[in-house]
């Protein structure tokens, strides 16, 4: 048990250090909109910010942003009483790392969400100032998650006789993302695609 709760906290640490050290950089190196082609047109670090939820939606102007990160901090501290339970079960090595990529991904976010605002000024037109004079863009709690990772790998058009977007650009990944992102992404895909064996051991 003891080795599972250190690889879990090696982990979360791991996740977090490359994830807010990205983002930092990005922040303080990149005006929002800005972007380096790393592998031609495939892989490329474009500077964006998060507003909300997935996909830049936003939940009821910034009363719904405090509640978002409230919401997100209290599931955090469920995800955390959820993975000590399975160690202290002594689940399975993989299940265990699963869960803490997710903590570590949704940790990484919310970090964003808490303090960004409050420590960084504006990316718009300018290269952000950590701790300005001038103060942060927003108010603790009201911060927007930084986002890096573009794979614009397939484009093309859309045919004419598509139900919906005929003739219209399509992209395959048009998403932009982050590590943190990543983190959760891949603890939850390792879960769906193995639950039979999870969920065997939970009963």
């Amino acid at each position: 048990m003891k080795s599972s709760s250190t690889k879990a906290i090696l982990i979360v640490i791991l996740v977090l250090l490359i994830d807010q050290t990205f983002k930092i950089w990005i922040k303080t190196h990149m005006i929002l909109g800005q972007e380096y082609k790393i592998l031609g047109d495939w892989f490329i670090i474009h500077f964006t910010e998060n507003n909300g939820m997935a996909f830049g939606m936003e939940l009821w102007g910034k009363n719904g942003k405090i509640f978002l990160t409230l919401f997100r901090i209290i599931a955090v501290v469920g995800i955390g009483w959820y993975l000590k339970t399975l160690i202290k079960q002594n689940a399975p090595k993989m299940v265990v790392i699963s869960i803490s990529l997710i903590m570590a991904g949704a940790i990484g976010n919310i970090l964003d969400s808490i303090f960004y605002g409050a420590i960084f000024n504006e990316s718009y037109y300018q290269i952000a100032e950590f701790l300005s004079p001038d103060g942060g863009y927003a108010p603790l709690l009201q911060g927007r998650v930084v986002d890096m990772l573009y794979f614009p790998i397939l484009k093309g058009n859309y045919p004419s006789w598509f139900p919906f977007r005929s003739d219209q650009q399509f992209i395959f990944f048009r998403p932009v993302f982050n590590i943190a992102d990543t983190a959760i992404t891949v603890g939850v895909c390792y879960i769906l695609l193995f639950e039979k064996s999870f969920f065997k051991h939970l009963k």
